[in-house]
């Protein structure tokens, strides 16, 4: 248990740095893909006390373009459509793909950019 504890206290010191080296090693050395929840307790307890930390709703999501999958035409018109863009910007994004095509932007609205590009074809992440 005081192993533990001292562990705990160690990880609520630890510097920006130090957690970012930290999760560097964890993803590197152990395949492990620390969450953005780390952060929050690195920076530590905020207003005191042992009350557990509140679980805070991502609000905006980005919308990244893996792949232009097998049918890139349709998804390069589907691009153009949805983004606005000229043809020859839609095909430079498609073909650069892995590449974020919407950041910063509400949960429905990135749901439904990719059920329009997964129709067409293309591979879409949410994050």
């Amino acid at each position: 248990m005081a192993d533990l504890k001292a562990l705990a206290e160690t990880l609520v010191n630890l510097t920006v740095k130090d957690v970012q080296e930290l999760a560097g090693i964890l993803k590197d050395d152990y395949g492990i893909e620390p969450a953005a929840a780390a952060v929050a307790v690195a920076a530590g307890p905020v207003g005191g006390g042992d009350a557990a930390p509140a679980a805070v709703e991502q609000t905006e999501f980005d919308v990244i373009l893996q792949s232009g999958g097998a049918n890139k035409l349709n998804v390069v018109k589907e691009v153009k459509n949805l983004l606005g863009l000229g043809l020859k910007e839609a095909k430079d994004l498609v073909d650069g793909a892995p590449q974020p095509l919407k950041t910063g932007v509400s949960k429905d609205e990135a749901e439904s950019l990719k059920a329009k590009l997964e129709e067409a074809g293309a591979q879409v992440e949410i994050k």
